[in-house]
């Protein structure tokens, strides 16, 4: 039994994290009432359940005498490469403003004695920009924002699933949603509006090994369907995590030098197997310890870099099929650290410290307490027992592409968070939060501001809704046929794993071109081949054919890329077997030809029409150089924020 019920609201908000909430509290702070926020479930999400040794928020340096300013943090924004530089500018002049009502809502970053929050230096950071709240910062960040949010009596409808963005005509009507909170029918809402914030964040539910939580699911898919462009989708961070708790093991959890060891699929035949790939201990630890700094991934840092830790990893793992652990009970090598002959960067970071001493865990826990306590308190003791990890997925730098107002293409979609691709190749540590926020008020700004000369009604709109209705009714009612015994569990882990192995941290053209064949066959005959036992597993029907559309768009921008001649950059090392091998003890399969920037002033953005994708290439938009007269400036603001 399908039902469905309509209601009306001005602006929609569209997920529940640090993003999400930020763009409701604005809205509302900026006079809009007439708004909800829409949740599939208020606990999930990543911004709420992840983190690291030290989450990181990037912003203006704020203390001291650090020469920083708007125009250089804009410039090193723009250097990760295929980023728009009129986000990029956006980004580094709003950091502070963010910054700051974060801290005014009780998020506890670090300040002196004197009021300075002071900083530190993040990853493709060149000051000290960087502060934390601790492993939680994200969800520190969303639970002031929730209760700002409440507080103000903005309405959270809770177990709503987003399953189709109503568009017509290149502008948003409506959103369909699922009611998850039903237990004895399949009903369906119909939310009629002119705005749409999506915050749903990244589409992690791509990724079989993965440091998302598990409840992070995305809707790309749904965003993609619609017609709204993606961006720099080839663009991803991989990593080494724990997998159980999923968390990031980069910063102090590396800088400590814990011992690397594998072992079968049984936990016996254990050995270091870094010992095989370094004749020099104090070299193989330094770049142990350089992995807490340069964690992601990086394909720049392959040749005689940390990033060789990750293709060992990812060798044991995935290649020879064994588990890999870290050990903070025992030091790397023959369990001796010659401090002194490791890599002046490391030595010198261990000695201010006061860290050059002792076995890991003892290290560990001298610099950063709260990292031990973290896996303590997920049932790890880290003084007893070793931690398996791998290589994971962690976050997208592309997404939907939107202009600098954070609006995508069609008129009334607004990407922000995760989900917008606003990132580029690379982008500083905790540049993600920062861009989350930024987003939100922009697009909140430009809801209230940028729209006031717009109709209210239009004459047109009856039809219009009656041709989106249809399409609802149409989408709805493809579940009425797929009552039987349950097949969707195992469709879903295969496709993860096929993600894993073809549009992971190593790609090739022959894998990309065989998932993208699979994943069209599979698309094609959705409704035949999948099958739900009952109502309760709609929901995941939809997740699982928007995680097929948006596994599509995502390898055809990847095959696209490397068909142009792109090469290996950022977390991704695309394979040729004429290119050029990180070491002579590494496997052929990690031969490659480095990018180099080739492609570095360019943005690919794709389109899915009907089945298939389109992609195209244009210039990066390049930093913006405003009149900064104030009189001239102070002018135009009157104007820009008369409603």
């Amino acid at each position: 039994m399908i039902s469905l019920r309509e209601t009306e609201i001005h602006t929609v908000v569209v997920g529940t994290g640090a993003a999400g909430y930020h763009a409701a509290v604005r809205l509302h702070q900026l006079g809009e009432r007439d708004l909800v926020i829409l949740s599939e479930n208020v606990e999930s999400g990543t911004s709420r359940n992840t983190g690291s040794d030290k989450q990181t928020y990037y912003k203006l340096s704020l203390a001291g005498r650090d020469a920083d300013s708007v125009g250089a943090m804009a410039e090193d924004l723009f250097q990760g490469q295929c980023v728009d530089g009129d986000l990029a500018l956006c980004e580094a002049a709003l950091s502070t403003k963010c910054f700051y009502h974060l801290v005014e809502l009780g998020v506890p970053f670090p300040d002196n004695e004197y009021g300075e929050h002071i900083g530190y230096k993040t990853d493709h950071d060149r000051g000290r920009r960087a502060s934390s709240a601790g492993p939680y910062t994200s969800k520190i960040m969303v639970e002031c924002l929730e209760r700002e949010a409440i507080s103000r009596q903005i309405p959270i409808l809770d177990h709503m699933q987003m399953v189709k963005l109503l568009v017509k005509d290149g502008k948003v009507y409506g959103v369909l949603c699922l009611d998850r909170g039903k237990t004895t029918c399949c009903e369906f809402v119909i939310i009629w509006c002119e705005n749409a914030i999506l915050a749903t964040g990244g589409p992690a539910v791509m990724y079989h090994d993965s440091v998302y939580p598990a409840s992070q699911l995305g809707g790309s898919g749904i965003a993609f369907e619609a017609g709204i462009k993606g961006k720099n989708l080839t663009e991803w961070q991989f990593g080494i995590a724990s997998l159980k708790p999923r968390w990031n093991v980069s910063g102090t959890y590396m800088q400590a030098l814990p011992c690397m060891v594998s072992t079968d699929q049984q936990g016996n035949d254990e050995k270091q197997f870094l010992l095989d790939y370094f004749e020099d201990p104090a070299q193989m630890q330094s770049l142990i310890f350089l992995k807490g700094y340069q964690w992601p991934f990086d394909s720049d840092k392959v040749y005689g870099g940390s990033s060789v830790i990750d293709l060992l990893v990812y060798q044991e793992t995935v290649l020879r099929n064994r588990r890999v652990f870290l050990d903070f009970m025992h030091n790397p090598g023959d369990g001796m650290i010659a401090f002194e002959n490791l890599a002046p960067e490391a030595y010198e970071y261990l000695s201010v410290a006061g860290a050059c001493f002792g076995t890991p865990i003892e290290r560990l826990n001298h610099m950063n307490e709260p990292a031990v306590l973290f896996y303590q308190e997920h049932g790890v003791d880290l003084r007893r027992e070793m931690l398996e990890v791998a290589i994971c997925v962690q976050h997208n730098n592309g997404g939907l592409s939107t202009d600098f107002h954070w609006q995508t293409n069609i008129e009334g979609i607004y990407a922000v968070g995760e989900v917008c691709g606003s990132h580029g190749v690379t982008r500083p540590g905790g540049g993600a939060l920062n861009a989350g926020q930024v987003g939100a008020l922009r697009a909140a700004e430009h809801i209230v501001y940028g729209k006031k000369d717009n109709p209210k009604k239009n004459p047109q709109q009856k039809k219009d809704r009656e041709f989106c209705r249809k399409a609802a009714w149409k989408h709805m009612e493809r579940v009425s046929l797929l009552y039987d015994e349950a097949n969707i569990g195992e469709m879903w882990r295969k496709a993860t794993i096929r993600m894993d192995r073809a549009g992971g941290m190593i790609r090739s053209e022959e894998s990309l071109r065989q998932a993208l064949g699979e994943v069209k066959e599979e698309l094609r005959d959705f409704e035949a081949a999948v099958h739900i036992s009952d109502f309760q597993q709609t929901g995941m029907f939809f997740h699982l054919y928007d995680m097929l559309v948006s596994q599509q768009v995502y390898l055809s921008a990847m095959l696209d890329y490397l068909q142009h001649g792109g090469g290996s950059r950022g977390s991704a090392l695309y394979t040729c077997p004429d290119g050029e091998k990180p070491g002579e003890k590494m496997p052929d399969l990690y031969c490659c030809r480095l990018d180099k920037g080739k492609f570095g002033g360019m943005i690919q953005e794709v389109s899915l029409c009907g089945r298939e994708c389109q992609v195209s290439w244009r210039p990066v938009r390049p930093l913006p150089e405003p009149d900064l007269f104030f009189e001239t400036q102070w002018k135009a603001f009157r104007e820009r924020k008369r409603k």
